[in-house]
């Protein structure tokens, strides 16, 4: 299908930003990793990130559908191209920056557009639209999970040796481990994050327009948390993977990539 104007115009704003930032990403990846300054693993983790942050979106999107509101769909957002979804910060910028200062990267794609107003029942529906992304990633986590503890593999595997691990392994702990950190981030109660549709629901009508007016500056408050907040959120990671290890059967993988 041929591209709408509006994608063009955003391919010719961004494109050459999105294709120089991915070259430079992709050096700053092979140069960290042969300087030892970044581990094969961390390396690893942050291909499998780009991914893992797509079908995140994507999953808003198509609950979206589910219950009436075509806005995803019509703007062609319901697919896995990954062109579709860069958002400049939080798929390049924000991943390089982490990358270089804590040696471990999340980020988020460009949101899945979604209309609340054309829900069937928007007051109900907004929940399950928001909390769609962050209950894939943690299907997923359980699904990689899975497979590991299936084959018989977790009960062998551990840290220490992980560097030997075979690679098919090692992309299955990844990527629940990913998933996992995705979920965990995504489900803090600020805005915009996902979690924050609780709080939202919470609030008293009262108190809405001032929490919308607060909600304009929320990305402000949310990388003040990732940049000045690591420990804490390296700490809650720790946790949420803790338990997902627990479930699945496997041998303690720790947050330390």
């Amino acid at each position: 299908m041929a591209s709408t104007p509006r994608q063009r115009a955003y391919l010719h704003r961004y494109g050459p930003w999105i294709v120089g930032g991915g070259v430079v990403l992709a050096a700053l990846i092979v140069e960290a990793v042969r300087h030892h300054v970044l581990s094969n693993q961390s390396a690893l983790f942050f291909l499998i990130l780009i991914p893992t942050i797509i079908v995140h979106e994507v999953s808003h999107g198509v609950v979206a559908l589910w219950f009436g509101d075509t806005t995803a769909r019509d703007a062609r957002r319901l697919s896995l191209n990954p062109l579709r979804h860069i958002d400049p910060i939080g798929t390049v910028v924000v991943p390089v920056l982490l990358i270089l200062t804590t040696g471990i990267a999340f980020g988020w794609a460009k949101p899945v557009p979604v209309n609340i107003n054309r829900l069937r029942h928007p007051r109900n529906q907004e929940i399950w639209v928001s909390l769609a992304g962050p209950a894939v990633n943690i299907l997923i986590a359980l699904a990689m999970g899975a497979i590991l503890h299936l084959t018989g593999n977790a009960a062998v595997l551990s840290v220490s040796t992980f560097q030997s691990w075979p690679l098919v392994d090692q992309i299955l702990m990844l990527a629940g481990f990913t998933n996992i950190v995705i979920a965990t981030f995504n489900l803090l109660p600020i805005p915009p994050l996902d979690g924050s549709v609780l709080l939202e629901r919470l609030l008293p009508a009262s108190a809405l327009p001032t929490y919308y007016r607060f909600r304009s500056f929320s990305l402000i408050l949310v990388l003040a948390v990732v940049f000045l907040a690591p420990n804490a959120l390296n700490a809650l990671f720790a946790h949420a993977v803790s338990i997902w290890e627990s479930v699945v059967g496997i041998t303690q993988f720790g947050i330390g990539l």
